[in-house]
């Protein structure tokens, strides 16, 4: 009898488990879903109708591979046929459904925004309740860690608090010299590329700018160069491919623990990533505990907040703290700038005459003064480099689309978000919206950007190639400054046009990135228009 009542508890309690887990999977993938889609609907927000589990992963599915097929008949260069090959689901339903729509992909609720009134109200938003999708962080986690980039609540403001002190404009014109000493070895090279290639050379710029990048940012965040950092910048560089998928990005059938080919990738690739990141940790405190230097860079200040017994970060790893910070620096310090580099000097090689314009003004204000590539007043007075690097990063800017996800129910404008609602702005379309910037918006014109944003469009809260809101990006002073060094640096030496090899093919590698590379015909200077700092 006692075995009998011992199996009657037993299975009672194998129910009550039962009857939980059921409960739990029908809260989440039937009654939040439907919560969210409810309270959206009422307010007059439609969207495609989604299927049970699945949502509307198939016909995104079918949306994307009816436009791959489309894509052989491109013109060669255009900066709008390429964008609708992006994500062409949501262009799509944005022509069918307007500005604001919803869509599901299995049990996530999304809620694309593509009006400015309601970014505007978006970037008002302060409150933690509004972050990015915690599903995002599980599936980057190779990636990018619970670093700065994905993490959320008190623990993004503590990173945030911590990391964005060390690119404010006071230690960032201090890295205005290394900055030069990176690319002046760069533009060595290619003067000698040009030299034994009778005048001429091809050179896949996106490369080269890459190295020069991911050199500056490893010298001014962690105290050593390029070469001795440059596997992890490899090992990130295949590790990025290996994510580019949108299954990933918009959560459909992600199943990141199963062993498969693909994950097993990335599991190797992240362990080795954090081993090498671990060795130049290491490696700094090892020469922090044997010099009396007075310089303190970001590394430094990631290992002191670490090992402080007063903050928060007790119950937290310090050395996943580190590591996950590191990758996040590495991989969005580097590759934004060199990528928006690169396909200005792309746009430039299409409009020569922008080139002139913007060569001629340095002359203007440096002269003959060499000092001038270092003086940050002068560095402000280079209106048309500002200009043409401000469209393009409308027209070409790394990030095509960014997210938020609702923590709580939230009021944006006259709109009540639901909790767990996960919101996507796609920045190619508001920054192509020709109500916003004109019938010209698919045109590369700086001189709209002569009064700056504010006079540049309609709605400039809609020009966010930074991102927007408390989670505007920390780096963004430090990397304009980068910029301005690199192409003036640049264009003082060389006059470019397109490569008859290029092939305009922008493409979603978690940033915008040219799939066959930026392939350009290098000229260099008559010595009497050269600056060189050679």
């Amino acid at each position: 009898m006692e075995g009998f009542a011992a199996a009657q508890v037993f299975g009672s309690v194998i129910l009550v488990g039962v009857c939980i887990l059921f409960t739990k999977l029908c809260d989440a993938m039937w009654v939040k879903p439907r919560r969210i889609r409810s309270t959206l609907w009422r307010q007059g927000i439609r969207g495609p109708k989604p299927s049970f589990l699945y949502g509307n992963i198939q016909e995104m599915k079918n949306i994307q591979s009816v436009l791959v097929n489309d894509q052989a008949s491109q013109p060669a260069v255009s900066h709008n046929t390429w964008v609708k090959s992006i994500f062409p689901y949501l262009h799509l339903w944005a022509q069918k459904y307007g500005s604001i729509y919803m869509y599901s992909t299995g049990n996530k609720q999304h809620l694309y925004i593509g009006q400015p009134e309601l970014l505007k109200e978006l970037n008002l938003h302060k409150s933690l309740d509004l972050g990015k999708p915690t599903y995002l962080s599980k599936s980057m986690e190779s990636m990018l860690g619970d670093g700065i980039i994905r993490a959320n609540g008190p623990y993004w403001a503590y990173q945030r608090k911590l990391i964005a002190p060390e690119f404010f404009l006071h230690k960032a014109k201090h890295m205005l010299g290394l900055m030069e000493e990176s690319v002046i070895a760069m533009i060595r090279t290619w003067l000698s590329q040009v030299e034994i290639n009778g005048g001429v050379a091809d050179i896949t710029v996106d490369k080269d700018l890459k190295r020069v990048s991911a050199d500056i940012i490893s010298k001014a965040c962690f105290g050593n160069s390029y070469s001795q950092g440059k596997q992890i910048f490899a090992k990130l560089e295949v590790l990025q491919g290996v994510m580019s998928k949108p299954s990933i990005l918009f959560g459909l059938a992600n199943f990141r623990f199963l062993p498969t080919e693909s994950n097993r990738k990335m599991w190797t690739l992240q362990k080795e990533i954090e081993t090498l990141i671990l060795d130049v940790v290491k490696a700094r405190i090892e020469e922090v505990q044997s010099s009396s230097k007075s310089r303190k860079d970001l590394l430094e200040t990631l290992l002191e907040s670490a090992t402080n017994s007063e903050d928060h970060l007790h119950t937290r790893d310090a050395d996943r703290f580190i590591v996950d910070n590191c990758k996040n620096i590495y991989f969005a310090g580097h590759e934004t700038t060199a990528l928006t580099a690169s396909w200005s000097l792309m746009l430039l090689a299409l409009y020569p005459e922008w080139q002139e314009r913007i060569r001629a003004e340095i002359f203007d204000i440096c002269g003959d003064d060499r000092d001038c590539f270092q003086d940050l007043d002068k560095l402000r007075q280079l209106k048309s480099l500002t200009m043409v690097i401000q469209e393009t990063l409308r027209l070409y800017g790394p990030a095509i689309i960014t997210s938020r996800e609702a923590f709580a129910d939230l009021r944006v404008g006259d709109l009540t978000v639901p909790k767990g609602t996960i919101i996507w702005i796609s920045v190619m379309a508001l920054h192509r919206d020709p109500e916003n910037w004109g019938p010209d918006a698919d045109e590369f014109k700086p001189e709209r950007f002569a009064g700056g944003v504010a006079e540049a469009c309609k709605y400039p809260q809609s020009y966010i190639p930074f991102g927007f809101g408390s989670r505007l990006c920390v780096g963004q002073t430090f990397a304009m400054l980068e910029l301005k060094i690199l192409l003036r640096s640049i264009l003082s030496n060389f006059s470019f046009s397109l490569s008859p090899e290029y092939r305009h093919s922008p493409v979603y590698k978690m940033l915008l990135a040219p799939q066959h590379g930026i392939r350009l015909l290098a000229r260099r200077l008559q010595r009497e228009n050269v600056m060189t700092q050679t």
